[in-house]
């Protein structure tokens, strides 16, 4: 099967989050499985100069955006043996950042009109389209509305994904005619709870929606994580399904990851030990055996800080040290430089993120605390896995679907249900007594790292969704 597979950022060519590891590995392990999967996404100005000039020019158009026309040019390259076409309008693409920019649904619509435009000139038709997220909604929208008829646009799927129904595409009505140039009798197609919101449009033309676990999928029917939109996906129930994200097991290997103080597998932990004590005193902690909690997260809300702050002193009590990287909201912000002031010798806070300290995080800790208010899938709890550090979440979205309490058969982590610190709390301490206990604990890391979430098993479902939309046998 020919499939693209259309978002606003993949690595390496433009990333700024979970997005952008999605759309650069499950492509890579479509094609591995025996299929042609290509990538579409800008041409952003902060794109690497080696690999900009590693591109080849393909060929230019003009792409309506309402009532303008802009140029397009159509870049092509290969990485990691993947085909990416980056799509080009220095206008719309030209600027630092990726988002947050006043004009961000004209610089998308243009993206997805392109998208449908591009396919007149590359000498390459796909059988599916997959969008992600609202920056690519409109492709299915403008599909059915202009394209479906056109002769070399026959039988073509849309697959819409949602990484996070948070972001919506929400905008005023106005912009239906003044940006998207959609008749005004299909207004209904985009019109929610009083505006054009991109993402119901999705719904109502794809003609399937997944996410990224299957938790998600049936969590965002209900209102307290749909961000709203739980009315338009309850009448699309029949397209809607979960598949669970996968992590690139070869960049994370603890075999022979080069950032690491020292390498290790499950027929040896001796080289984890060696990673904690250069850990500790990277951080300036306390040498000794208490277990190291690695937090890395953004600060906000809905990330669960609000239960680490309830109860950090009490976990610090439990006898646990803290090694935290991350940024967002100043009021966490200060809360925990101000614990890493009050308690120097147990907890580091690192504000930003470094990628080379948040792998060292992953591979030296002892456990990975994630209590999420929600978490669409979360790739971290897969990371700390696979270096064999325990986590401990909060049963929701991914988290639910990729840990199983250890209190259970196949246990590989410590989960609590409802979103209360003193469950949280509770699991820290059921942690901690099974941390005392040396050889189950072994016996539990041996058993974390051995679990296989790479994203060749995500990929046969989604290939198996594919072939289920082209009528082909299963």
């Amino acid at each position: 099967m020919n499939i693209l597979y259309a978002a606003s950022e993949a690595v390496p060519y433009a990333a700024s989050g979970g997005l952008a590891d999605v759309a650069g590995s499950l492509p890579r392990a479509l094609n591995a499985a025996g299929q042609d999967c290509r990538v579409v996404l800008p041409l952003y100005k902060n794109t690497k100069p080696e690999l900009r000039s590693a591109l080849e020019f393909m060929t230019n158009f003009t792409v309506d955006v309402g009532w303008r026309k802009q140029y397009c040019g159509v870049f092509k390259g290969v990485a990691g043996g993947v085909t990416y076409y980056l799509l080009d309008n220095e206008y719309y693409f030209g600027r630092d950042g990726l988002y947050g920019f006043y004009d961000d649904c004209e610089r998308f619509v243009f993206l997805s009109r392109a998208i449908m435009e591009m396919l007149k000139h590359i000498g390459w038709k796909p059988d599916i389209i997959n969008c992600n997220d609202w920056q690519t909604a409109l492709v299915p929208v403008y599909y059915n509305i202009f394209y479906k008829y056109q002769y070399g646009y026959d039988n073509i799927k849309t697959v819409f994904t949602i990484h996070n129904i948070q972001y919506q595409g929400k905008y005023g009505m106005e912009v239906l005619n003044e940006v998207l140039g959609i008749p005004m009798y299909h207004t209904k197609l985009l019109e929610y709870d009083g505006c054009v919101n991109l993402m119901k449009g999705a719904f109502e033309t794809a003609d399937k929606i997944t996410t990224v676990s299957p938790s998600y999928a049936w969590e965002i029917l209900d209102p307290w994580y749909s961000h709203g939109l739980d009315r338009a996906l309850q009448n699309k129930q029949y397209k809607l399904t979960g598949f669970l994200n996968g992590i690139d097991v070869d960049t994370f290997n603890p075999e022979k990851d080069p950032l690491l103080t020292k390498n290790f597998s499950t027929r040896s932990l001796k080289g984890k030990a060696e990673c904690k004590a250069a850990l500790l005193n990277e951080l300036h902690l306390q040498e000794g055996d208490e277990p190291i909690i690695g937090i890395i997260t953004r600060f906000v809300s809905h990330k669960g800080i609000d239960l680490i702050k309830y109860v950090f002193e009490d976990m610090l009590n439990l006898g646990c040290k803290f090694a935290i990287l991350g940024s967002g909201e100043k009021i966490y912000e200060d809360f925990f430089k101000e614990m890493a002031w009050r308690h120097p010798d147990k907890v580091s806070a690192t504000i930003g993120f470094i990628p080379d300290l948040a792998r060292r995080i992953y591979s030296s800790a002892d456990m990975f605390l994630m209590p999420s208010q929600s978490e669409p899938c979360g790739l971290a709890q897969m990371i700390s896995l696979r270096y064999g550090t325990i986590p401990i979440v909060r049963e929701t979205g991914g988290l639910r679907d990729s840990i199983r309490d250890a209190g259970g058969e196949n246990g590989n982590g410590f989960t609590f249900k409802t979103y209360n610190a003193h469950d949280m709390l509770d699991a820290v301490r059921r942690a901690k007594e099974l941390y005392d206990n040396k050889p189950a604990w072994k016996n539990l890391v041996i058993a974390a790292m051995k679990n296989d979430y790479s994203w060749s098993r995500s990929a046969e479902l989604y290939i198996g969704l594919y072939k289920e939309l082209c009528g082909q046998n299963q």
